[in-house]
């Protein structure tokens, strides 16, 4: 399963491993060429599904494809990004901070919308082990991004 539209599909898929897998390979595929950018959409669509892990699959791959956003795609539905900052599902909402850096690389005039977010957007509602990896997720982030635009 190398074709991307059936890697996109596969996404979706019901065992997670497999879903995983398909995910994976995308992401390597968008490291190297703009290929799954048209799948964007999709991938947006999968923020507000009910399964995070779902959720967390269309998180990775906007990020994974911030570079190739030369239409702005990911500006417009940046604020529907932002909110799994704080996602109920914790590891949501640790995936989705760590690819706010990414995002920042390429599209720095969503800086400091990202920014606000990060300072002002997460809440303490996780137990206190997964609230301790949250912060530690925001604080490198928030170094991360800061970096950008230094030549770091």
């Amino acid at each position: 399963m190398n074709n991307i539209k059936e890697l996109v599909e596969g996404l979706m898929n019901p065992n997670d491993n497999t879903a995983y897998l398909c995910l994976k390979k995308l992401e390597e595929k968008s490291l190297r060429s703009d290929e799954v950018y048209p799948f964007l959409d999709q991938f947006v669509q999968m923020l507000n599904h009910p399964n995070s892990y779902v959720r967390t699959r269309g998180i990775r791959l906007i990020a994974a494809n911030a570079k190739w956003d030369n239409v702005c795609k990911i500006d417009e539905v940046i604020d529907l990004y932002l909110r799994h900052i704080s996602d109920e599902k914790p590891i949501t909402a640790r995936q989705c901070i760590k690819g706010l850096p990414i995002i920042v690389k390429y599209k720095p005039d969503l800086k400091q919308s990202i920014l606000d977010a990060l300072y002002y957007g997460s809440d303490q509602k996780y137990k206190e082990s997964m609230q301790t990896l949250v912060i530690k997720d925001i604080q490198e982030a928030l170094k991360e991004i800061n970096l950008v635009g230094k030549g770091v």
